[in-house]
């Protein structure tokens, strides 16, 4: 997974609620397998008209927010299924961080499993990055310090889970996180097999001893 640190760029803004994640990407487009090629398709019914031509009302159509790396939605974005690949297909569109007021639940977990920032902030302070964001001027998000920022404005401080806020940082997931204090764990363990050799011997094969089920062999 990609870190996640320091972000700057401008503010693309699709403040309809209940995005769900169909919106963001079609099923169909998650059987060729490839997420690198997922951009292509992302917001597709939004993006293009009938004809397969860009939709220039769009707001990631227009050549300010061509690319940009940040999005504001609206409220329970990301609702729907379950699926992963709308968050692939925002990746592959080039985004890295969504600011809404709320998210679908799955979605907003799988957003941390793969590198995607999702910051929640009240509706009102969403609608006012929002109008700011309008001319293009770049928002700098600082995942470090939890706050984002104009340049011509003090920060806004967002509230994220410690242990997410550090899988973004190193870009490791909750289990390489856990890994990295592999020594430690096995430290304890060492210690407690001779505090405890009960507990460690529960299941050796012929003691007679219960199984860690409860249940005598």
């Amino acid at each position: 997974m990609q870190p996640f640190n320091r972000l700057t760029g401008p503010v693309a803004c699709l403040p309809q609620p209940n995005i769900d994640t169909d919106v963001i990407i079609r099923i169909e487009r998650l059987a060729a397998g490839d997420r690198t090629a997922l951009g292509t398709y992302a917001f597709e019914a939004l993006r293009y008209r009938s004809d397969g031509t860009e939709n220039p009302v769009f707001p990631l159509n227009r050549p300010e927010f061509r690319g940009a790396p940040i999005l504001v939605a609206g409220a329970n974005f990301g609702c729907g299924s379950s699926r992963e690949g709308a968050v692939w297909a925002l990746m592959a569109l080039g985004l890295r961080c969504v600011i809404a007021p709320s998210f679908g639940d799955i979605f907003y977990n799988n957003c941390f499993q793969n590198g995607l920032l999702p910051i929640v902030l009240a509706e009102p302070l969403v609608i006012a990055i929002a109008d700011l964001a309008i001319g293009g001027a770049p928002l700098t998000i600082d995942l470090e310090r939890r706050t984002l920022a104009w340049s011509d404005a003090p920060p806004l401080r967002f509230e994220i889970d410690e242990m997410r806020r550090q899988s973004l940082l190193t870009g490791l997931d909750p289990i390489e996180l856990t890994l990295r204090d592999a020594a430690a764990i096995a430290a304890w363990q060492a210690g407690d097999r001779t505090d405890r050799p009960w507990v460690w011997n529960l299941d050796r094969p012929g003691t007679g001893r219960l199984t860690r089920s409860g249940n005598p062999r």
